[in-house]
Order: structure tokens, then sequence, then C-alpha cells
């Protein structure tokens, strides 16, 4: 399977919820800064993942996630490319491009 792409993606169950956390791959490990006192937060694979995903398996499980947490400029612009995130409807952390997902029931 190639996965030439470089998301990593990890699917959480919490309770009803199906929560997909994907990053792009290069991003697990780094410190990103927060805030203004030199915080910093770690991207970590226990929670993006570290097994590197293809597009087709990350958007199918976008498609059937009730939460998702999306960081990096690859998944943000598959997100975007999709319909999931708004062109204007990611922000930052750290800098890097992040949005989070949450399906309303209908």
């Amino acid at each position: 399977m190639e996965a030439a792409e470089g998301f990593v993606m990890r699917v959480h169950r919490v309770r009803a919820e199906f929560v997909v956390a994907a990053c792009d791959a290069e991003l697990v490990g780094r410190e990103l800064p927060v805030g203004e006192n030199g915080r910093t937060v770690t991207v970590s694979g226990q929670f993006y993942g570290e097994r590197r995903v293809t597009r087709e398996e990350l958007l199918w499980a976008l498609q059937r996630a009730t939460v998702a947490n999306l960081l990096g400029a690859r998944v943000l612009r598959l997100a975007q490319e999709e319909g999931l995130v708004a062109p204007d409807g990611a922000g930052t952390l750290g800098g890097v491009p992040h949005a989070e997902i949450f399906a309303m029931p209908g």
C-alpha cells in the first residue's frame, strides 16, 4: 500500500463519538509554540497516530467522523477540497494550519 501523501491518522472511540485525529506526517514529535509566554505543545503520535495512511483511508474516516482534529497544510487542503472545511474555516496552532470539525446531529 502506497502512502506517499504523508498523512498520519488515528481513530479514537469516545462513548458514541468517532474521533479522527490526522496531521501531516512530518509534524509528529514537533513542538509548536502556543501563546506569548514560551509555552509549547507537542504534536503527539499517541493522539494523531504514527501510521501513514493514504488519501482514501483518511477520507473514509473523515466521512464517518463525528469529531475531527486536523493539523497541517496537506491535511487541511484535503479537507477543504472535499468540502469538509470552508476555505476560511481553519485557524493555526503554533503557526500550523489547524481545524476541528464537529458533526451536528440533524
